[in-house]
This record gives structure tokens, C-alpha cells and sequence, in this order.
């Protein structure tokens, strides 16, 4: 697949079949998203793998009760060690760990979309609530919490903004 079709190709998949993702498919995923940007390389990101009916169920509730969310056969919570960031960068390490998360993030996604997988980015979700389930230390922000299986439907192009209504000139 070209990366114009990857681009144009990726969709939030909320339907999932039930068979899993092979734990190399996973760690091919993880390879894609540590290539992403980072700011002073510092990559300063972690994942949480879930794979578990229970913790998908407890998430899910953290995520306002996102369907896809417990019904993903896996989970992929990628998260900002703000504290990495921080130690170079100080209060702007905070953004900085934010933005690696979100970097790995996409390409998380578009190389599930290669793979033949569906995903979404599942962004509307309560932080303490993660934070406790999965025990996350204080500086470690989850960011995103990615469901991943193979897609039980292919949902249709959203309508996208126009660039002349996004897009500023300035010389």
C-alpha cells in the first residue's frame, strides 16, 4: 500500500470480528510507533497492551462506555512520560511527551491500516480513572486508548474540511 492510500485508505473502525491479533502483529504495530518523531529523541511514550475481558470492561466504563473499547479483542493505551520530557525540557516537557504519544499514535494507526486491521483513537475517556486501572505512575499521562482487531465493517469516508478554510499564507 502506498502512503497516499494509507492516508486516504484509514478509518475508525468501531466493529470488530472476534478472532485475536497475533502477538507479532502487535509488536510490528509498536516497531511502527516508536518510529515516529520525538522531541530531543527522548521518546517519551509507553504502551499498555490489554487483552483481558475485564480490563477492556473497566475501561470501557473510564470511557464513557465506548462500545468499541470492550468489544476490541486488544487494547492499546499509548501514553506521555511526561517526566522524561520534563527533565530536559521542563514546563514545556509536559507538550513535548504529549506530542510524542500522539506521533506514535498515527502511526500506530496507519500501520494497522497496512496490516489489514481496524482501529480508532479513543480519546474521550476519565485520566484518573485509566490512570488507576492500569496503575499508572503520576507522570505517565495515557493519551489515547487505541482499539485494535480485524474490521467488521468498513466504515465510509468522513467529510473533510476544505483546505482553504484551514490553511493561512503569511510572507
Amino acid at each position: 500500500m502506498n502512503f497516499k492510500d494509507a492516508l486516504q485508505g484509514r478509518r475508525s473502525v468501531r466493529r470488530y470480528e472476534t478472532r485475536p491479533v497475533a502477538k507479532e502483529q502487535v509488536w510490528a504495530l509498536l516497531e511502527a510507533a516508536e518510529a515516529a518523531p520525538s522531541a530531543g529523541n527522548l521518546r517519551s511514550r509507553r504502551y499498555v497492551i490489554i487483552t483481558g475481558s475485564q480490563m477492556r470492561k473497566v475501561l470501557a466504563l473510564a470511557a464513557y462506555g465506548q462500545e468499541q473499547v470492550q468489544s476490541a479483542p486488544l487494547l492499546i493505551v499509548v501514553c506521555a512520560d511526561v517526566d522524561r520530557s520534563s527533565s530536559r525540557y521542563g514546563d514545556r516537557g509536559s507538550l513535548y511527551a504529549i506530542q510524542d504519544a500522539d506521533a506514535a499514535a498515527m502511526c500506530l494507526l496507519l500501520a494497522a491500516h497496512d496490516a489489514g486491521l481496524g482501529a480508532c483513537w479513543n480519546g474521550a475517556f476519565d485520566d484518573a480513572l485509566v490512570r488507576e486501572a492500569l496503575g499508572l505512575a503520576e507522570h505517565v499521562l495515557p493519551v489515547a486508548i487505541i482499539s485494535l482487531g480485524w474490521p467488521a465493517e468498513v466504515p465510509a469516508a468522513s467529510l473533510r474540511r476544505s483546505l482553504n478554510e484551514v490553511v493561512s499564507w503569511i510572507e
